[in-house]
């Protein structure tokens, strides 16, 4: 018998070494016990043997298979090793093996790992940090109990999420720690050391009652997402029991203050297509804010959507939202919206009769300690997100679509356009929509020569007033 003693239940490396080496030597997995550092004891003494050396050979296994592994690999049952060992000792002779989903071992595996990437979504959703210390002294602590091995997992997340503020995340088993540049980890505390209570947790209580909708109330919906496995650590746990015994009489009182019949100075005979588009729009907005189509949502605050009156003549598109965009929701409102307001006044357009949006809905960033520093959109996450752009322009109609950078260029346009080539005229998109490209605001802000800076403005500028024109042209033609 072959016993295997890993460093430690996440030791991914050191499985993988030792079922290669044990493969090539043809140990069959009945032959095999995994076991952790420091587990020998507690079981009884046993015969331990590193693994054989391997004989000259190589073999391969689907990269699913190697991705699939590395997730499996932190859950909490005992039996994962030597399952994962049979599953690659089969696959040495079933190459196809990962796609016979009936195989009780491939079901097996595959549950392992849902369960695994369910714990990190919870972890995700669940964490709350507490307050420590005040003002430049301030950190931020919080404890969670996870299912499965996942700390080392779920923390990228919130050094992303959360870049500008030093947290720790304590756990029974592990604990991490960001202080703005890095992560490290720590062994477990009990929960005796986590913090009961902050200032802010009032605050959080209040917000949660204001936005809780009793007439969309669903229990079993809710205990499937929120498990009362985890309200224990939640400072809104307290009012959840109360707001759902009182959900009935609050849609009661809902129901009863709703109007029942508008006063006849308000009724219309029909609606005007003005509000029909707006619904569009709306439509879409509500849409895009659970968009899944390229993994830029996972790290961004939430999807940045255009803005603007739903029957807006010109069509201004930039790249993506930035940092303060990101944060407030509404696009262009940072320092690159300051300087496109700017410049539109200059070419006499008024901001509130156009419709602002970008080619990509969400930030995509690296995070550099405190800052979060913009990133180019890839061509994948442009055409991902093409179709909301389709659809504002065809819930608009408007008459010219300002392209503002390369990368607004390609969505508006479907491929890669230089702007240098393509600016100063008019492109045309259909037989009712024509398209102007130009350089994006943010351009103008990154030139370190003052001289470049203005020249390029002045220039910005002349494009825009070519819009102006064409707003002008439509507004005597209607």
């Amino acid at each position: 018998m072959n016993t295997i003693v890993l460093d430690h239940e996440t030791d991914f490396d050191g499985w993988r070494h030792a079922a290669r080496a044990l493969v090539l030597d043809g140990i069959k997995p009945e032959d095999v016990t995994w076991t952790i550092k420091g587990e020998e004891e507690l079981f009884g003494p046993t015969t331990t043997s590193s693994p054989p050396r391997p004989s000259n050979g190589t073999f391969n296994v689907p990269a699913k298979f190697v991705e699939l592994a590395q997730i499996a690999i932190l859950h909490r049952d005992r039996k994962r090793f030597a399952l994962l060992y049979r599953l690659l000792w089969r696959l040495r002779h079933h190459h196809d093996l990962l796609e016979v989903a009936t195989d009780p071992d491939v079901i097996s595996v595959s549950a392992m790992a849902k369960a695994v990437r369910r714990d990190e979504h919870k972890m995700h959703a669940f964490v709350r940090f507490r307050e420590i210390g005040r003002e430049r002294e301030a950190h931020y602590v919080a404890w969670f109990e996870p299912a499965h091995h996942i700390v080392e997992l779920a923390a990228p997340f919130f050094a992303r999420r959360f870049a500008d503020m030093p947290w720790s995340i304590l756990t029974p088993e592990r604990c991490a720690h960001w202080d703005g540049f890095a992560i490290s980890f720590t062994p477990g505390v009990s929960k005796a050391e986590a913090p009961a209570s902050d200032r802010l947790e009032e605050t959080w209580r209040r917000y949660y009652a204001t936005i809780f909708n009793p007439a969309r109330l669903k229990v079993k919906a809710m205990n499937t997402e929120m498990p009362k496995k985890y309200w224990r650590n939640l400072p809104e746990a307290s009012l959840i029991k109360p707001l759902i015994a009182g959900a009935a009489r609050a849609s009661e009182a809902m129901i009863g203050k709703a109007p029942t019949e508008p006063h006849k100075a308000q009724q219309r005979l029909e609606q005007p297509m003005k509000r029909k588009t707006a619904s569009e729009l709306e439509t879409l907005r509500e849409e895009a804010a659970s968009c899944r189509a390229c993994p830029l949502w996972k790290d961004a605050t939430q999807t940045v959507f255009g803005e603007g009156p739903p029957h807006a003549t010109i069509m201004l598109v930039g790249e993506q939202p930035g940092d303060k965009e990101d944060l407030a929701g509404k696009p262009f409102v940072g320092p690159a919206g300051q300087m496109l307001d700017r410049a539109l006044v200059e070419a006499g357009i008024d901001r509130n009769k156009v419709y602002v949006t970008n080619a990509v809905k969400h930030f995509k960033f690296v995070p550099r300690g405190k800052i979060r520093l913009h990133q180019k959109p890839s061509t994948p996450e442009i055409k991902a997100c093409r179709p909301w752009y389709e659809r504002e322009r065809a819930a608009i109609k408007p008459v010219l679509v300002v392209a503002m950078g390369a990368t607004a260029a390609q969505g508006v346009l479907g491929k890669i356009t230089p702007i240098n080539k393509n600016r100063g005229h008019l492109i045309d998109l259909d037989e009712q929509t024509k398209a102007l490209v130009t350089v994006h605001p943010s351009y103008l802000l990154r030139l370190p020569d003052q001289d470049a800076k203005a020249r390029e403005y002045a220039r910005f500028v002349e494009d825009l007033k070519l819009a102006a024109a064409v707003l002008r042209k439509s507004a005597r033609a209607a």
